[in-house]
């Protein structure tokens, strides 16, 4: 079979020593590009969580506020359903056609799902038909990502060498975080600016519009970086073997790397667990649980976004030099060691600047934790088959634990009538994290080609 590749280029820094890599003038455009495009996505797939109590309301018309927040952050959990199908689809589609048509297409079903939030009825309009377009929405943004994280995560890691590969990977991670940063200060300025009855008739759409919008900016942000994935040549493409290239990247993950795909969920369970909990589920906790105005409670998730934004490129740069595993071990159990003292103390006093500086610390750790589980995980994979690989375990592992991380710290509070629940759910995650990572392969500084 006859490949085409692009231009290798050769300086130490740009280069990987672990296969064949793109001509590229700036490292620093590909990494925007990719950043960029990534934060789009995941902007239209975290908004959700912040309007999740007016959503719930509109809906989900059930008796009992805690009740709507079960079902509204349930519809949540619902996108992450899909991620593990689009991983698995749109994967082996990005390790067939390259890592930039996946992405493209990505977007575009990113923006369709963000378009029927953005103009679906509510309950009270068109009764169960409401719901129905909510979670339809919701399963096609959740099938788009779960193909983006492989398809972005791979053409980061790509883009660096042996020794700054973790560096380049944290960037999947400071994408989430911008995302959030936006998308929170969106839902704050939205909160002080409208009234209680306008944010609640029209003014929680406005996110999803903006978000609907931004798909084609992403597409055209992506249409410029080079491809790492050598692609067969135009005489290559017969049916026969344009159904083998496809079916190839599942049929060997699952065939031979399933003790890498075991490991990798297993590993992935406590940062997805960390990260939704304290970026996406503590604002909406302020909100029912601490009794915070909404306006306020939101700037919890500004800060946390924040904070693992400046932090993730450190965490990746000292998983570079010290190993992902070790530093993975180390913030992972400080997480699991502070996390119940930190939900004590925003309760013993559930003033705004307790909360944010909580919060503050607890992204700090979840940076540490996330970024180099997240780096480690496209690196189990050969770049054949990368994309999906990357797809497969993240998805496998974030659909249930982090997914549906706030509807089973809500439905723990209501079956215990605990607040400090959610510190349980987080600290059991992060322990059963800390089984499998014994026997992950440390990969830092070394080739995976």
């Amino acid at each position: 079979m006859t490949y085409t590749a692009a231009t290798t280029s050769t300086s130490d820094d740009s280069v990987s020593t672990s296969g064949t890599q793109p001509q590229r003038a700036s490292h620093a455009k590909a990494i925007a590009a990719i950043t960029l495009g990534n934060g789009l996505e995941f902007f239209d797939f975290t908004i959700y969580s912040f309007f999740a109590t007016i959503i719930g309301k509109l809906y989900f018309p059930v008796e009992g506020q805690l009740a709507q927040l079960m079902l509204a952050v349930g519809t949540f959990g619902v996108g992450f359903i899909m991620r593990p199908v689009g991983g698995v689809v749109l994967g082996a589609y990005a390790d067939r056609a390259g890592r930039k048509a996946a992405m493209s297409l990505t977007l575009w079903l990113m923006t369709l799902g963000s378009a029927i939030i953005a103009f679906a009825p509510t309950y009270a309009s068109i009764g169960l038909a409401a719901p129905v377009l909510v979670i339809l929405a919701r399963l096609i943004q959740g099938f788009a990502l779960g193909g983006e994280i492989g398809a972005s995560t791979s053409l980061l890691m790509e883009y660096g060498s042996d020794r700054t590969r973790g560096f380049y990977g944290s960037w999947q991670f400071v994408s989430q975080g911008l995302n959030t940063v936006v998308g929170s200060l969106l839902g704050v300025a939205l909160a002080a600016m409208l009234s209680t009855h306008a944010l609640e008739s029209w003014g929680w759409r406005v996110p999803f519009v903006i978000g609907m919008a931004m798909g084609p900016i992403g597409v055209y942000i992506r249409r410029h970086l080079d491809e790492t994935l050598p692609l067969p040549a135009a005489s290559d493409h017969s049916p026969a073997l344009e159904a083998a290239t496809v079916a190839k990247p599942v049929r060997e993950i699952f065939g031979t790397h399933m003790g890498s795909i075991v490991t990798g969920v297993v590993t992935t369970i406590g940062g997805t667990a960390a990260n939704y909990i304290v970026l996406f589920y503590l604002s909406t906790y302020a909100i029912k649980i601490l009794h915070m105005p909404m306006s306020l409670a939101l700037w919890a998730s500004w800060t946390a976004a924040l904070v693992t934004v400046i932090c993730s490129p450190f965490a990746g740069s000292l998983s570079d030099r010290y190993g992902r595993k070790r530093v993975l071990w180390v913030s992972r159990v400080l997480l699991i060691a502070g996390v119940y003292p930190a939900f004590m103390v925003i309760n013993a006093v559930p003033t705004v600047p307790v909360l944010l500086s909580v919060v503050a610390v607890l992204g700090v750790l979840v940076a540490f934790t996330a970024v180099p589980n997240i780096v480690m995980l496209p690196e189990m994979f050969p770049r054949e088959i990368r994309a999906t690989g990357m797809s497969i375990v993240y998805c496998l592992g974030v659909s249930i634990f982090g997914g549906f991380a706030q509807f089973f710290a809500t439905w723990l509070i209501q079956l215990s009538g605990n607040t400090l629940a959610p510190a349980w759910y987080l600290i059991g995650c992060g322990l059963v994290s800390l089984l499998a990572l014994p026997f992950v392969r440390e990969t830092a500084g070394r080739a995976i080609d």
